[in-house]
């Protein structure tokens, strides 16, 4: 067995990696970009490999700078986590040259299977159905000629990497230009491969996948499937296992299919064969390709199998026999993990770097992250900063402790995904096990629609006011709520905030909130909790103190429906922060400024064109994804400041149009 293995990676995957590392005794060394030089990763490593640089391309995908590291730190093995290398066939082939074993496939698997193309043409010489494509030259020329003779809508996909990078659904002749573009240089970003190719897009299906591990002694089993349906732009949001559309024929076919193709390409190590499973009575099902590394939602597979694939990824790159055969394979229970990422569903899904102010989780699930409190986000990298993993008895045992976890689950300083994720985890399709690969982009518009109502906002800003009347130590004396003509409350929950005024009426208190003003009549205590009536009707709302750190939060509550939509956390905010504005233009001008801070890719547009609405202007890469800015209003560019390459901040002029 290896005495010190070097992590060639960053976040939640490389303190999981370290922990397993820490259990077998092993050394663990990260590599840390100066952005990531005091993470967590960094903090429970054993030894830390710090290559100078801030971006992807300056640190985790320098194979020359993580092999230096890997002989300066005395270290017999890499392992790649997921992204950055983990597919590199180049970069297996030069471990292997310098003596160090590389945890993953061998380069000649790599180079076979982490080309999608290769992928599908070992498929159909397998006979394993593939979605109608080609995976040819990819000239510009030649895949516009492929797409008519496939027929639009079609997928565009990166030959190499995953994680959604280098994608783009193309619905018209018109559109196909950019989005090779656009595709190209984000493959090119992520995983130094702009190649390309093209598939039919297939609608309404379920993206399942099977959890492959292989030694070099010719054994091969599967730890069952996952599914990975709910996604944005090809991200995956929230993975489960086992499917809740696979029935024992199905896996069959799909575990037979994934075993089948690892033995004709000779697969080593961990993998995932994935598939797109489409609905009915009679669903068909066609291999999509195979990502020869470490997934993202590994977690699910460990939580119903009790394995630890991360040692046993380890085993068998030293050479060991895989210590259990197929049969010994056991299944139990449902599991389902959350991916939770700095972005703002609420703003777009903006992704945003910044300092954590507050970590906290409440609940006893498995979490893996790659930050805590006081830790910086860094702009450069992806959003990604934990993953939930819930494990139950059955699927709805999962579904339910999901949607505890969650809620037991703050973050604060960036914005992140949670609220979300409960919405979807409680939302009847998902619980059914309908959503497919469309469904969240088909459903997002009422799944961000507000959802606390009036009548717990209005209680809640009574319960305040009426709190801070008394001398209160703490959060409850200390917030400043008064302002001319009343009680001006800032309150927040989840995504949702609103400002409330409140008077004291005397015997009731009068609440203005979002232009409504409602009469909330306090009704005393209530068994630990106050109670107060809504307007002139019997309607009552219960409010209680929670026990808090960082502020006042109250728990706000129907009686009568004591639900997850039924109850409300709600806390005291100070007034939100300004945001930031460009200088003023001249009139008649209007200003193209940045939405978040990142680096300009490319620049669309040059002094003295002419634009139209929803012309791209610019495109921003933050947090790994790429950011159209398009014209708000037709005119001729009259001034570009920025140039690709460039770093802008959140609020930085990019162009002037008049």
């Amino acid at each position: 067995m290896f005495t010190s293995v070097l992590i060639a990676n960053r976040g939640e995957i490389a303190v999981r990696i370290a922990k397993t590392l820490g259990r077998m005794g092993i050394r663990s060394v990260v590599v840390a970009s100066l952005p990531d030089r005091r993470g967590v990763a960094a903090r429970i490593a054993d030894a830390v490999a710090l290559i100078e640089g801030q971006t992807a391309a300056e640190t985790y995908l320098d194979v020359d700078a993580v092999i230096a590291a890997a002989r300066a730190q005395g270290c017999d093995a890499i392992h790649p986590g997921y992204g950055f290398l983990s597919e590199r066939a180049d970069f297996a082939e030069r471990c292997a040259a310098e003596g160090i074993a590389f945890i993953g496939p061998p380069a000649e698997v790599l180079r076979g299977l982490g080309d999608k193309g290769a992928a599908r043409r070992l498929a159909v010489a397998n006979g394993v159905p593939v979605v109608p494509g080609w995976d040819g030259e990819d000239d510009d020329g030649t895949l516009a000629r492929e797409a008519v003779r496939i027929g639009y809508p079609v997928m565009l996909k990166a030959r190499g990497g995953g994680g959604g990078r280098g994608m783009r659904e193309v619905y018209g002749p018109g559109e196909l230009s950019e989005a090779v573009e656009s595709a190209r240089r984000e493959a090119l970003a992520a995983f130094g491969d702009g190649g390309l190719l093209i598939e039919k897009l297939v609608r309404d299906a379920h993206h399942v996948e099977v959890q492959v591990l292989a030694d070099s002694h010719g054994n091969v089993i599967h730890l069952g499937e996952r599914d990975c349906s709910v996604q944005r732009r090809h991200q995956k949001l929230i993975e489960e296992s086992p499917s809740p559309i696979v029935d024992e024929g199905l896996r069959t076919a799909l575990t037979g299919a994934a075993l089948r193709l690892a033995l004709a390409a000779g697969y080593v190590n961990a993998g995932t064969f994935e598939f797109l499973v489409t609905g009915g009575e009679a669903p068909e099902w066609y291999f999509l390709e195979v990502n020869p590394r470490l997934q993202v939602e590994h977690p699910v597979t460990e939580a119903v199998t009790g394995l630890d694939l991360v040692e046993l990824q380890l085993r068998v790159a030293a050479g060991e026999l895989l210590p259990l055969r197929q049969e010994d394979v056991r299944f139990e229970g449902h599991a389902i993990e959350v991916r939770v990422n700095a972005e703002d569903p609420w703003d777009g899904f903006r992704g945003s770097g910044g300092r954590i102010r507050e970590w906290e989780y409440r609940g006893d699930s498995r979490v893996d992250a790659g930050y805590g409190a006081g830790d910086v986000v860094p702009g450069s990298y992806d959003s990604l900063l934990a993953k939930v993993i819930s494990h139950g008895a059955d699927r709805n045992g999962a579904i339910g402790l999901a949607i505890e976890d969650i809620e037991a689950f703050e973050i604060r300083g960036v914005p992140t995904n949670l609220a979300l994720a409960g919405r979807i985890i409680g939302h009847d399709d998902f619980r059914s096990g309908g959503a497919t690969v469309d469904w969240l982009e088909r459903e997002m518009e009422g799944l961000l629609a507000p959802r606390v109502p009036a009548r717990h906002w209005a209680a809640a800003a009574a319960a305040l006011t009426a709190a801070r009347s008394r001398p209160a130590p703490g959060p409850w004396g200390a917030a400043r709520w008064i302002g001319a003509g009343g009680a001006v409350c800032w309150l927040s929950s989840g995504p949702e905030r609103r400002r409330a005024t409140v008077r004291d009426a005397g015997q009731a208190f009068e609440v203005d909130i979002d232009g409504e003003r409602l009469t909330v009549t306090p009704l005393g205590d209530h068994d630990g909790e106050a109670a107060y009536r809504i307007g002139a009707g019997q309607e009552t709302v219960l409010v209680s103190a929670l026990p808090s750190s960082h502020g006042a939060d109250l728990r706000v509550r129907d009686p009568k429906r004591d639900t997850v939509d039924g109850v409300t956390r709600i806390r005291v905010t100070p007034p939100p922060a300004l945001p930031r504005r460009a200088p003023a233009a001249a009139e008649g001008v209007f200003a193209v400024t940045a939405p978040l801070s990142g680096t300009v890719t490319a620049v669309q547009v040059a002094v003295g064109d002419v634009v139209e609405v929803g012309q791209l202007l610019v495109v921003l890469e933050a947090m790994k994804m790429e950011h159209r800015i398009v014209a708000s209003e037709s005119g001729t560019v009259r001034e570009v400041l920025v140039a690709a390459g460039d770093v802008v901040r959140e609020g930085d002029v990019l162009a002037e149009v008049e």
